[in-house]
């Protein structure tokens, strides 16, 4: 049992290349109980994740620009504790240690972003090229491949240069596709030759509406109605584009792959008898990756949204029917038309949307293979958070939740999903958007009250570890074995960090938060790609 509070977050990254599928799996049984002894394909590739404005710190050195995630943590009251990415864990300057820590960890592959305004200040290619912010990227992918570690690019993770906010009203714009397409093309140019795996936008479901809709995160808009949807219809045909541009100009010299991350949470029916139920949930799906998946598959938005709006893995919940009153107004959320419940029994969670449901991540691949054609997928977010001010290494829950996490993808893999690479979220702790530094997904512990930004590793980095050694969980006395071995590593981190003064303190725990989220990087038919840029919203 994951302690009170606990949360998930998985993002899975698809390519579109289908295999024929195997028996149909069986949506009526959770299966929640039991555990699968097994190993994973030989190639399975293992790694952990960042990004940039979350690792990097750096946020005005060597020419970069400001983007709009600098403007809004630095507005008072948008960020918990009023913290900033400013320095985050310094990984502009420490990416060498870092990249010792993969190795270390056996990682097969590292996941990070690129950030726009730290090549083009301004976000605009023909204004300036920032050759500083040019040269980290290259040292960093060189250091990568020099250690066998294979670098997963995303192209933007939320940072947009603030300068397109400005001029343009950011992702409102239409302009951004040929923008944001330029941008994608330089980095294509400069680091192509190297980077063979390419995600054009993370979670783009955030972007829209927390952005545009709510105003959780940068920009802070709230065009409730119309933002969100618009923002989304620009992110679809910039994608597009950058997909057509890599198969044309670079794909026949590179051989890489570009996608696009689609987050995903599963919806599960109340009543699994009840047809409104079935398709309140079916909305919920569709509301949530199918409004990014199904216009890259099929070349249009899902019919239910059509329906809903009149337009051409956080987690799992049950659904069921609502209808909101008329004098709600309109918006993305009451679109939808449906609630979402929680089973009493899951564990509580420190935020009311976050919880650890392992059996909704192997529906959910499973509705991916059967939904989209058996694409092939690779989990690009997976973690757990600790909502605490100062940590326990020992971070037992967190062995948990891969342990479960990890094992119903192996499920799933059985079930005839084709799974072909885990990222564990996150490889540091680090900037967690509106959260601060409030909760921590690392596994590696990161002291912020010190200017050199130490690491250290949880309990969770050698259990991990473990799991990548022996690629699985190839029987029950090894896997038991695993969390006594670590937990024998963490007493010594724990004495080096209880050492600091400032940390005496450590292990006050407050909450524990895992958010759950699942991301898709797609790889499309042209003709569907063709189709969506041709569309006018």
């Amino acid at each position: 049992m994951l302690p009170q509070g606990m949360l998930s977050t998985c993002h899975v990254l698809v390519l579109v290349l289908c295999v024929s599928a195997s028996e149909d799996f069986d949506w009526t049984k959770n299966d929640q109980g039991s555990f699968h002894y097994g190993v994973f394909p030989t190639g399975f590739s293992w790694g952990a994740g960042g990004s940039a404005y979350q690792t990097e710190g750096a946020w005005n050195v060597d020419g970069k620009g400001m983007s709009i995630w600098d403007a809004f943590a630095h507005k008072q009251g948008k960020i918990f504790l009023n913290d900033t990415g400013d320095f985050s864990c310094e990984g502009y300057h420490k990416f060498k240690d870092d990249i010792s820590l993969m190795k270390d960890m056996k990682l097969n592959h590292y996941r990070f972003s690129i950030s726009w305004p730290r090549i083009l200040p301004t976000g605009i290619k023909s204004e300036k090229i920032n050759e500083r912010g040019i040269k980290y990227y290259d040292d960093l992918i060189n250091k990568l491949v020099e250690k066998k570690i294979t670098p997963i690019v995303t192209l933007y993770h939320w940072d947009l240069p603030q300068n397109l906010e400005d001029t343009y009203r950011g992702w409102q714009n239409a302009s951004m596709v040929n923008l944001f397409n330029d941008f994608a093309n330089l980095c294509f140019e400069r680091f192509g030759n190297r980077v063979k795996h390419w995600m054009t936008f993370n979670n783009p479901w955030s972007i829209a509406v927390e952005g545009y809709e709510t105003g959780e995160h940068a920009p802070g808009l709230k065009l409730k109605g119309v933002g969100a949807y618009k923002t989304a219809h620009n992110i679809i045909k910039a994608h597009a584009k950058v997909w057509h541009t890599y198969d044309t100009r670079w794909r026949s010299k590179q051989k890489g792959l570009v996608g696009i991350s689609l987050s995903g949470d599963w919806g599960e029916p109340v009543d699994i008898t009840n047809q409104k139920d079935i398709e309140a949930a079916e909305r919920y799906i569709q509301f949530y990756m199918g409004w990014f998946a199904t216009p890259l598959f099929n070349g249009d938005y899902p019919q239910v949204m059509k329906d809903y709006i009149g337009i051409g893995h956080f987690t799992t919940r049950y659904i069921t029917q609502k209808n909101y009153p008329s004098g709600r107004g309109n918006g993305y959320f009451t679109d939808r038309d449906l609630a979402e419940l929680v089973d009493p029994r899951w564990p509580d969670p420190g935020s009311e949307w976050l919880y650890s449901v392992p059996w909704g991540f192997r529906r959910l691949l499973n509705f991916v293979k059967t939904q989209y054609g058996n694409p092939m997928i690779y989990v690009t977010e997976n973690g757990v958070s600790e909502k605490m001010m100062c940590t326990n290494l020992c971070d037992d829950w967190r062995m948990q939740y891969f342990k479960d996490y990890i094992n119903e993808m192996l499920k799933a893999i059985k079930d005839g999903v084709n799974i072909k690479a885990y990222t564990a979220w996150s490889l540091l702790d680090k900037f967690e958007w509106d959260e601060g530094y409030s909760e921590r997904f690392g596994l590696y512990y990161v002291d912020f009250r010190d200017k050199n930004k130490p690491r250290y590793p949880k309990a969770s980095v050698q259990y991990y570890k473990s799991i990548i050694s022996s690629n699985g969980f190839p029987n029950q006395r090894e896997v038991e074995s695993w969390k006594r071995r670590a937990i024998e590593t963490c007493t010594s981190s724990n004495q080096l960090l209880a050492a600091d003064p400032l940390i005496s303190h450590m292990g006050m725990v407050t909450e524990i938060v895992v958010p759950t989220m699942c991301t898709l990087c797609i790889l499309l038919s042209a003709v569907f790609l063709m189709f969506l840029l041709r569309r006018r919203f």
